[in-house]
């Protein structure tokens, strides 16, 4: 009876343990995923913002007869 209750609560903490890590594991990927969708998103405004800043710019030349 003895090694039986001292094995439930190995198995307790043990199975304890192993929820902690694998909620750490999937929060850490959940956070790399979300950094790197901020990234993405970051990279596209910013292209984006370029494309307009060059449209602008060359139709502003165009109109001064620079090109």
């Amino acid at each position: 009876v003895v090694v039986g209750v001292v094995f439930q609560v190995g198995f307790e903490v043990e199975f304890d343990v192993l929820v902690v890590i694998v909620v750490e594991i999937v929060f850490d990927v959940l956070v790399n995923v979300l950094v790197e969708v901020i990234v993405l998103i970051e990279v596209q405004v910013v292209f984006v913002v370029q494309k307009m800043v060059y449209f602008h710019e060359r139709k502003f030349v165009q109109l001064l007869g620079l090109d």
